[in-house]
């Protein structure tokens, strides 16, 4: 199976489940324990949100860019040369965008609209992460590009592009380029892209166990009968404590 075809079939999976396999279990027979779940920044908290929940899941390579106020002594770039990162890298993308505005701005840069979000769409992006807003959500929605954000807001002033393609930090989620982003109504998490079959494999057979596992709960008939199910799925989640 191709990187194409895993990164599509990824989508059978809320991000909670690719979170599971990831990492959230270290002890879990199908967790990958790929990093820390506490120590670590491998996903986004509850600063952002889903703006299209109805787009549903969306899976592609980080490509991830630095905006703040204009700097005369910041190397010189635009949106442009983010455009260029995205038609660089492997298909499809995430652009991941960091926001650094003093705290007093911070909250009203309404910073992707309409018009950049359809030349990513031209260059095979099919979702957007930033730690602050943007506007222009009403042209965006039918687009289909899924997005997250900390809201929207309607304007913004002069800004500019700091860095494309160094690692940034969003919503408590750490994101070098190219690793793989996972995204929904839940929020989005990474994981490196060599680790793309594996967690997809493991992600087939968590999915398995647990719709298993859930008719078994919602069939039981005492609390008896839910502490002997909980007891038995310690191998796969580590605990007898799963979400």
């Amino acid at each position: 199976m191709c990187e194409i075809e895993m990164l599509e079939e990824l989508k059978n999976f809320d991000t909670p489940t690719i979170t599971n396999v990831v990492a959230t279990y270290p002890n879990g027979t199908h967790c990958l324990g790929l990093y820390d779940p506490w120590k670590q920044n491998w996903y986004t908290d509850q600063t952002i949100r889903c703006m299209f929940p109805e787009l549903g899941r969306v899976v592609g390579f980080a490509v991830t860019t630095v905006y703040g106020l204009p700097d005369a002594a910041a190397e010189d770039l635009s949106f442009l040369d983010s455009l260029d990162a995205l038609d660089d890298s492997k298909k499809p993308t995430i652009f991941v965008f960091e926001q650094r505005f003093p705290p007093e701005i911070q909250g009203k840069v309404g910073l992707m609209g309409g018009n950049m979000a359809s030349a990513m769409l031209a260059l095979g992006c099919v979702g957007a992460i930033s730690n602050g807003p943007s506007r222009d959500l009403d042209e965006i929605r039918p687009m289909g590009l899924q997005t997250l954000l900390s809201g929207s807001t309607a304007g913004h002033g002069d800004m500019a592009v700091h860095a494309v393609n160094v690692p940034v930090s969003i919503a408590g989620m750490d994101v070098a380029p190219g690793e793989v982003i996972h995204m929904d109504e839940n929020g989005a998490c990474k994981f490196p892209a060599s680790r793309l079959e594996e967690v997809l494999v493991n992600a087939r057979a968590l999915q398995k166990e647990e719709e298993a596992f859930q008719s078994r709960l919602k069939n039981a008939k005492s609390a008896k009968e839910l502490r002997q199910i909980f007891g038995e799925a310690e191998s796969t989640y580590g605990d007898s404590d799963d979400d």
